[in-house]
């Protein structure tokens, strides 16, 4: 058995949803919510990380590990590797990044990314994928697609549709056409260097920032997930649809 950290990023200024980790759903904030999820997974340890006094006083409620980190980072990836060298956690140190937004992950889903950065060595990061059942998200730009090679590293990350087909009158979705889901495990050795490692433009483009650690060398490994996620909130709308799907378990 090996063990593993989940660290919770958690952001108060959103520009489409400001303060959303503090929303409640059914008596409890959401980032209650997707601490309760972690405490299901077999992480080692469960850190959450922000850089808001009202999240960090909210959140010592509930969690024995809270961090108050810088409120310059670009990206939840740059607040885990904040994160890392305040615990000094060593470079084989498996982190897990669980969205502040994300209260309908399953706990397998979490130790599955960890595991299986585990056990691909040769992986700075890895993350999950599930097959595009719907034709129509194939061109979807919201939706970002993964090839990956025999395997299981990834190849490239697009907005656009890849495999592209040139033959589109026998358009079908086969087993190549993976949705990326936005879930990474990373070894602590890699983050503690992202912040040295330049943006790319490939990464500016697509705007997709694991591009930028592909780009330089960094091996990145997919596997499908065992399970679906429930949808992530981004709008208050989207809130909305949380309260039903938690009201009916």
């Amino acid at each position: 058995m090996f063990d593993y950290h989940i660290v919770i990023p958690a952001r108060f200024a959103s520009s489409r949803f400001p303060g959303k980790p503090l929303e409640m759903i059914n008596g409890k904030t959401m980032l209650q919510h997707v601490y309760q999820v972690a405490e299901k997974s077999s992480a080692k340890s469960i850190v959450i990380a922000t850089d808001d006094q009202r999240i960090f006083d909210v959140a010592n409620t509930f969690c024995e590990q809270v961090l108050m980190t810088s409120d310059q980072h670009q990206s939840g990836t740059d607040r885990l590797a904040e994160v890392c060298k305040i615990k000094q956690w060593a470079d084989q140190e498996i982190v897990v990044n669980l969205q502040g937004d994300e209260p309908l992950t399953p706990p397998e889903l979490l130790d599955q990314v960890a595991q299986n950065i585990h056990e691909n060595t040769l992986a700075s990061i890895s993350t999950l994928s599930t097959p595009i059942t719907d034709i129509d998200e194939i061109h979807d730009a919201n939706i970002v697609k993964v090839v990956s090679d025999i395997n299981g590293y990834a190849l490239y990350f697009s907005r656009a549709c890849i495999p592209f087909q040139r033959d589109t009158e026998n358009l079908t979705l086969a087993n190549y056409y993976q949705r990326h889901l936005g879930i990474y495990a990373y070894r602590a050795g890699f983050l503690n260097v992202y912040n040295e490692i330049p943006q790319c433009e490939l990464e500016t483009i697509e705007k997709l920032e694991q591009l930028r650690a592909m780009y330089h060398g960094h091996k990145i490994h997919i596997q499908q997930a065992v399970k679906l996620p429930g949808p992530g909130i981004d709008t208050p709308e989207d809130l909305q649809k949380i309260h039903t799907i938690l009201a009916s378990h």
